[in-house]
């Protein structure tokens, strides 16, 4: 992903959780090194674990003077996220997704969003997320996808712009601190194992919501 990219995606506005305030996106990684994390949804199972875990490198990233950010493209579910402290860096809406069309996030449809989310890989992270007892919801938009972006100070060197394919997909917490050129170790969650009778009772629930959304 060229600098180019982050330049474009720099000026589109995104509205601070805690203030109500809009900025810029590039006023986030404007005096040093960032992470933000596009969630799907704030009531997105998967992507409530995911921000937890991610949470994980708040010390060290504080250590290291790295910006933790997480976006969401829309307020649904926010204030329940807020509650359920599942992520410790600050938070942001993109309202009018800008920011997940430039960077190349994908937008599911009715017929490809129920293979993406019975991949192995959602299938994994949603037992895991059961195993640390974080709960979801299908509220909000189904079929907006999510990835993560790691920008250098300034904008001036993209270390990272993952982008998911089904939601299930994260970057390992490793990764994060090795592009950062932290050192130092995180313990990721265990893998336990799947429970297919819940996850296809959640895939039934997600069809019926996404057949009748809007």
């Amino acid at each position: 992903m060229s600098a180019e990219i982050v330049k474009k995606v720099a000026v589109n506005l995104v509205k601070d959780v805690k203030t109500g305030q809009t900025v810029p996106l590039g006023s986030l990684w404007e005096s040093r090194a960032c992470v933000l994390l596009f969630l799907r949804r704030f009531g997105c199972q998967v992507c409530r674990w995911t921000a937890s875990e991610l949470s994980k490198l708040k010390p060290q990233l504080d250590a290291a003077n790295v910006n933790l950010v997480g976006v969401g493209p829309e307020e649904v579910g926010v204030d329940e996220f807020v509650q359920g402290k599942f992520f410790a860096g600050d938070l942001y809406v993109d309202e009018t997704k800008r920011c997940y069309k430039d960077l190349g996030y994908r937008r599911y449809n009715a017929l490809n969003v129920i293979p993406a989310a019975a991949s192995k890989k959602s299938r994994e992270v949603i037992s895991k997320a059961k195993a640390d007892g974080i709960p979801g919801n299908f509220k909000g938009d189904l079929l907006q996808a999510g990835g993560t972006l790691i920008v250098g100070a300034g904008g001036e060197q993209v270390l990272l712009n993952f982008v998911q394919d089904s939601p299930g997909d994260h970057v390992e917490l490793q990764e994060v601190l090795r592009l950062l050129g932290v050192e130092g170790t995180v313990q990721a969650s265990m893998q336990p194992k799947v429970c297919i009778i819940s996850v296809y009772v959640e895939l039934q629930q997600l069809f019926v919501n996404v057949m009748f959304a809007g």
